[in-house]
């Protein structure tokens, strides 16, 4: 299943997250997704198993164990629930800024305190206007002595209602390099957190607005200098949000099989089992070809990501392929299900709502494609996963 790129301690780190989701995420599922709101004691005790500390060093309380490792908690965790891998995801965002931009006070303040489960961070970049332009952005940050005033709105936060700490990118002056970040805590006094809207899959996990007016932030919590904002966006998408969102889509993809080829067992048509009828068994051939293709993909990006090698463009196919290859086999899924899929007594709808959710954010497959044809062209602009290859590299005892 893991082929190379897996440790005897990745398989049981696999094993650990498994029987935690089994035990703890799936009796929860119902409830969840009759709720359709933020599933907040979940995300916390998530949280508290420490995992999401897994790419942070040991020395400010992670485990450091990387990249892949990281994948492999996001991906079980997913195969249950793409609500609770999507939480994980999203607080690896917030945990990227720090490890990256942080300064040495920030790191020893905040990284502990996340390892542990104690602090759940996020990153707030997008805005309604500008959308993925984030150049386009006009949230503003006016310094004034040892403070700036932040004002304006982010919408699409990931863990924006269970969230600790928000990673707030702002413009501070004109063009790229008018963009500065900052650690915004929730209750700091002028922040507000917009009403929860319902959305069509991921229920559990909050993705909603951050109105800022006259927010006062220490100068003290600014990310880097001003004008890195931009850097904290960019990277922070790069060399987590496509790995991050390709773990949730592998998870997803591998529970569309499992309960599709569990059903294909069960019913019986003509006499003998579903998965007889040879359109249905071309199908089952293709869902599993796609998975073994996707893992691959993931799994090859983040070795590269963990052994601090060049791979922009391999998370970017990583998470096209992931992607894509889940919608695909779930859309599968549903027409070997046919009606049967159509009822929520059985999982097959929620996998393909949670499966569409991952589209979207750091970068649309058309993105992806783009950018894999600047690679192509030899026009592609930088590697992030080069420039920060120090800071991504992981040196576990595994």
């Amino acid at each position: 299943m893991d082929g190379y790129f897996a440790s005897r301690l990745h398989h049981q780190l696999r094993a650990e997250v498994r029987e935690f989701a089994e035990r703890e995420v799936r009796p929860r599922i119902p409830a969840m997704e009759e709720a359709r709101a933020v599933h907040r004691e979940l995300s916390l005790l998530i949280a508290r198993q420490g995992w999401l500390g897994v790419t942070i060093s040991s020395d400010y309380g992670g485990t450091a164990l990387g990249h892949l490792a990281k994948t492999i908690i996001i991906e079980e965790l997913s195969r249950v629930s793409g609500a609770m891998g999507a939480m994980v995801q999203a607080s690896q965002l917030g945990v990227a800024k720090i490890v990256h931009f942080g300064s040495d006070e920030q790191k020893k303040t905040w990284l502990p305190a996340i390892a542990a489960g104690e602090c759940l961070p996020t990153i707030a970049v997008t805005e309604a206007e500008s959308g993925g332009h984030v150049l386009g952005m006009s949230a503003t940050a006016v310094r004034d002595g040892d403070e700036y005033v932040l004002n304006g709105r982010k919408i699409f936060v990931g863990n924006s209602h269970v969230g600790d700490l928000h990673g707030v990118v702002a413009r501070t002056g004109p063009g790229s390099g008018g963009l500065t970040a900052f650690l915004v805590e929730s209750d700091r006094p002028g922040l507000r957190i917009g009403e929860q809207s319902p959305t069509m899959g991921l229920h559990g996990f909050s993705f909603g607005e951050l109105h800022f007016e006259n927010c006062r932030v220490p100068a003290a919590n600014r990310l880097g200098d001003e004008g890195d904002g931009l850097a904290v966006a960019y990277s922070s998408s790069v060399l987590y949000g496509r790995a991050n969102l390709t773990a949730v889509s592998l998870g997803i993809h591998c529970a569309v099989l499992e309960e599709t080829t569990h059903f294909c067992a069960q019913r019986h048509r003509y006499g003998k089992p579903l998965h007889e009828l040879p359109s249905v068994k071309l199908k089952l051939g293709a869902m599993q070809s796609r998975l073994m293709t996707a893992r691959l993909a993931a799994y090859h990006a983040v070795h590269l990501l963990d052994e601090g090698m060049a791979c922009d463009a391999e998370l970017m196919n990583a998470k096209l392929v992931n992607v894509e290859s889940a919608i695909d086999s779930a859309r599968n899924g549903m027409e070997i299900h046919a009606a049967s899929g159509l009822f929520t007594d059985r999982p097959m709808e929620r996998y393909l709502r949670d499966a569409l959710h991952m589209f979207a954010p750091a970068g649309t497959s058309d993105v992806q494609l783009l950018r894999l044809a600047e690679v192509a062209l030899g026009t592609s602009k930088g590697q992030w996963s080069k420039q920060l290859s120090d800071l991504v590299r992981m040196a576990p005892a595994i």
